[in-house]
């Protein structure tokens, strides 16, 4: 999962942004609207965590433009007012949800996780696959009953593959999806992670490669 943390307080943008890593995601921090903007432009988001009160560019016209742009991010509006009338506002110009501060980190977690699912096809909320077991929430891998001590990515990219149920997707996808934007696209990044969830994993081996295509979990394994 990828996110996109707009906020112009540098110090809890930083501080959101090493959470959500440790919770397994890949993110961008963008500390005013403009630059939220370009980010956004650029780059594939599956959830965009907007505080409403940027300076230069407002938070609500971040809001309208990702709207009006049919960008597939959905929208966590953050804001010092709590009132129903902001709420209410924020929605309307398109958030999908809205968070007063100041917040519970885990609440925000809950949020953005929630919000993920709905910019993808519905998929249960445990993974499973032959004996591959995974529940996204829990951060808990598990395969033949055994608990799988993957790395944050390494996590990432199986959910990733697993979520495709069976299609193909490309090292350039899994770059996007699971790295920040300070990913070398010209590493061998993925294919390193790659090679070491696989072992992980063990046999029969659960991952193929798909030549100049890229990666998927191999049916009946």
């Amino acid at each position: 999962m990828r996110v996109l943390i707009v906020e112009d307080h540098e110090e809890l943008a930083r501080t959101v942004a090493a959470g959500l890593r440790r919770e397994g995601m890949a993110v961008d921090v963008a500390l005013d609207g403009a630059a939220a903007l370009e980010r956004t432009a650029a780059n594939h988001y599956d959830v965009v965590v907007l505080d409403r009160d940027l300076p230069g560019v407002h938070g609500d016209e971040v809001c309208a433009s990702l709207a009006r742009a049919g960008h597939p991010a959905r929208v966590l509006m953050l804001t010092a007012a709590g009132t129903i009338d902001d709420r209410v506002t924020g929605l309307a110009l398109g958030a999908d949800d809205y968070l007063p501060k100041p917040f519970a980190f885990a609440e925000l977690v809950a949020r953005i996780r929630a919000l993920a699912r709905r910019s993808q096809p519905a998929l249960p909320p445990v993974l499973v696959h032959e004996g591959l077991r995974l529940d996204p929430a829990a951060r808990i891998a598990t395969r033949d009953g055994r608990r799988l001590a993957l790395s944050p990515k390494e996590f990432a990219v199986l959910e990733l593959l697993l979520s495709a149920r069976g299609a193909v997707v490309s090292a350039e996808q899994l770059l996007e999806r699971a790295w920040d934007e300070f990913a070398d696209p010209f590493t061998q990044t993925v294919k390193v992670t790659v090679s070491r969830l696989r072992r992980k994993l063990g046999d029969p081996p659960l991952i193929e490669t798909v030549q100049q295509a890229g990666y998927r979990i191999r049916a009946g394994a």
